[in-house]
């Protein structure tokens, strides 16, 4: 299991992919599934063997110019590729690393085991790797919504064994007993594609208590960002020029606040307590992490209706989605039409670590079959 080398698993905070994986090993493990975990040293997630060149992980080195950073993630793919020489209880590889882990699969030879490849971003990213990749009959790739897929170049898609949708911990445990407050919540990196200057404007013209909750680029909070004027890397970042030009005009601390990277049980009280989630997406959305975990602590989803939203939301029964950017401060004042606990019992049904783990092993006992 090839989680990067870029944030522990689990990450102490925002990190998609990781939480993901920290979601499926020990389900996996639970269905009788051994697994080398591929991650850096400060990985806590209890494994059947590790791989690591890193002791600590290396997002921050994301900030430093390419010539600093190209190294880091072929050092990681380097000593996945050793371990797989040098063990041979390796049946089936399931890699995460973006771009570098497709290419590293395709070319490791046919003797290599078969493997996996989850698609976590945007298709559109690397044309020239997509829209010419080759992997043969040992790579697989899968996506995390149809809709993913759909958009991704033939060669992708040639490759494809379906999709395979985000489960979250919180869909299997009880829910954290909470009074429901007034205020609705984004949660999610602060950029352009999630939206987060539509929503402040909108929470002001419509008069409803916003909470933005996620990092700045590599900022978890206003003391990190503040500490960073004046240097030039914090000044390159599209995610800090976003916040400071787009999104903190509207920041006002009472009707628009935010309150930064919120982790662990904070976060989870934090969004089962707001009245809805929203989503004012302005990119399709691949997987939607954050909407599975709204819906695990009952909370009504309202957004835009791109990319995996209609997949994973049943509107007007465990959400309110709209194409209107404009109408979706209105679809707010409708959010308490949609039960809290609709929104739970469908995070129960097909949400849940175990509906995810047993979707992945159908898809691993394909790949092993070559079917």
């Amino acid at each position: 299991m090839n989680a990067g080398p870029w944030l522990p698993v689990p990450p102490a905070g925002y990190g998609g992919i990781e939480n993901i994986v920290a979601t499926l090993v020990p389900e996996l493990r639970r269905l009788g599934v051994e697994v080398v975990l591929a991650s850096v040293g400060e990985s806590t997630l209890e494994a059947d063997g590790r791989v690591h060149v890193f002791d600590q992980g290396q997002f921050a080195a994301l900030q430093r110019p390419y010539n600093q950073v190209v190294g880091v993630v072929q050092a990681h793919q380097h000593a996945v590729v050793r371990a797989l020489r040098e063990r041979d209880d390796i049946d089936l590889i399931h890699d995460h690393v973006e771009a570098a882990g497709l290419v590293t699969l395709a070319t490791l030879g046919g003797d290599a085991p078969p493997a996996l490849h989850t698609l976590h971003w945007d298709l559109h990213k690397h044309p020239g790797l997509y829209g010419t990749f080759d992997g043969g009959a040992r790579v697989r790739v899968n996506g995390v919504s149809a809709s993913q897929l759909a958009r991704a170049p033939q060669a992708l898609r040639d490759h494809s064994v379906g999709h395979v949708h985000l489960a979250t911990p919180l869909a299997a445990e009880p829910m954290p007993e909470v009074t429901k407050d007034s205020y609705v919540v984004v949660l999610g990196r602060i950029n352009p594609g999630k939206g987060q200057d539509l929503a402040a404007r909108l929470a002001h013209t419509h008069g409803f208590d916003l909470v933005l909750a996620g990092p700045v680029g590599p900022y978890r909070n206003a003391a990190e960002l503040t500490a960073a004027d004046g240097d030039p890397a914090a000044a390159l970042n599209p995610d800090v020029r976003f916040w400071r030009e787009k999104v903190a005009p509207h920041v006002d601390g009472v009707r628009v606040r935010w309150a930064g990277t919120v982790t662990g049980r904070d976060r989870d009280l934090m969004l089962a307590g707001a009245r809805a989630a929203l989503f004012p997406l302005r990119w399709e959305e691949p997987g939607g992490t954050a909407v599975v975990e709204s819906l695990a602590l009952g909370v009504p989803v309202v957004g835009i209706a791109r990319g995996c939203l209609p997949e994973l939301i049943e509107d007007g029964f465990s959400g309110l989605l709209t194409d209107d950017e404009e109408a979706l401060g209105e679809l707010v004042g409708k959010s308490a039409t949609v039960d809290p606990r609709a929104c739970r019992a469908e995070a129960e049904r097909r949400f849940t670590p175990a509906v995810m783990a047993e979707s992945y092993l159908r898809l691993y006992e394909g790949i092993r079959k070559g079917t």
